[in-house]
């Protein structure tokens, strides 16, 4: 019975010692590839190569994040040029109410000063249906002093007295009154002519400077326009300025997240890799030790077998 266990023993040892054996030489030629790979200029060069593509990663990020700063300049320098339009063009907007505003009372005094034209008309013609009138009413006064002085005559001629010194005071007189009459109403038709003809010019005046600041108003309202149309166009030039901008920076960044998940991916992949490699060297050394301990007991137990059985039967 004792020999089927030491036969039993002996076998699992040797499973066990060529186990340790294949494990021992696993582990140099692990131990040397290791040593192969950081003496060799092939780990070298790849680590280097490595290092030097994450610079190169670092660089591309640090000029986005460059680039992102600029964009993001140029966005606010055109957020303030698209504020100072909008401002440029309240201020038209304004100067151009003020303008239409100063239209309407130009046409509102256009239409005065015509009204004023169309009654000084009217006042010119009814002065002179009034001259007209007076004329006539002074032909018939004329014609029946005339008749008068004539019938007055033919009375004298009648009278059969002696001449006397008889001069015709009375009628003189009364001739005298009427041409002065004549002569004030006269004047008086030539002052009103001549006020009415100098509210006339004066009316005429104002209608054609009203005339004038119509048409600079329509020309300063046009030149107002053109500039509105063009700071509009301007505006919506710079619209899409900055909205071409934002999409190619969000394009941009969207490229520039990808490649940071990218990276991201991959130090988390060499992370387990680095994990798994410690893990199966822990593991090893485990195992090594677990089956350093079983060799030296079994060495233990093939001492005291062995002593045992050099030991004389007595």
């Amino acid at each position: 019975e004792e020999s089927l266990q030491m036969w039993d023993l002996n076998k699992r040892l040797e499973a066990y010692l060529a186990r340790v054996k294949f494990l021992e030489e696993e582990n140099e030629v692990l131990r040397a590839e290791i040593q192969s790979a950081k003496g060799s200029p092939a780990g070298a060069s790849w680590r280097a190569k490595y290092e030097e593509e994450l610079r190169a990663l670092r660089d591309v990020l640090d000029e986005a994040f460059r680039e992102k700063c600029t964009a993001e300049l140029a966005r606010d320098n055109l957020y303030e040029e698209v504020q100072q339009v909008k401002s440029r063009w309240q201020k038209e907007q304004a100067a151009r109410e003020e303008a239409k505003k100063q239209l309407s009372l130009s046409r509102k005094e256009l239409e005065e000063e015509r009204r004023a034209q169309i009654w000084l008309k009217e006042r010119a013609v009814q002065l002179e249906k009034e001259v007209e009138a007076l004329l006539e009413v002074h032909e018939e006064e004329k014609a029946g002093l005339d008749q008068e002085i004539a019938s007055f005559s033919q009375s004298l001629e009648s009278f059969r007295c002696a001449p006397v010194a008889f001069q015709p005071v009375e009628v003189e007189d009364y001739s005298k009154r009427l041409s002065e009459i004549w002569k004030g109403a006269v004047e008086t038709y030539k002052t009103e002519v001549a006020q009415l003809e100098g509210s006339l010019c004066q009316a005429k005046e104002n209608l054609w400077k009203a005339v004038e600041d119509n048409q600079h108003s329509q020309l300063q309202l046009q030149h107002l326009e053109k500039d509105l149309a063009g700071l509009k166009a301007r505006k919506e030039m710079l619209e899409e300025n900055l909205a071409r901008q934002w999409q190619e920076q969000r394009g941009e960044a969207e490229k520039f997240q990808l490649a940071m998940e990218a990276l991201e991916q991959e130090k988390q992949s060499l992370r387990v890799q680095i994990a798994q490699v410690l893990e199966d060297r822990q593991q090893l050394m485990h195992l090594k030790m677990s089956l350093s301990l079983e060799v030296a007991t079994y060495r233990t137990l093939l001492e005291a077998e062995s002593t045992r059985l050099q030991m004389p039967t007595g």
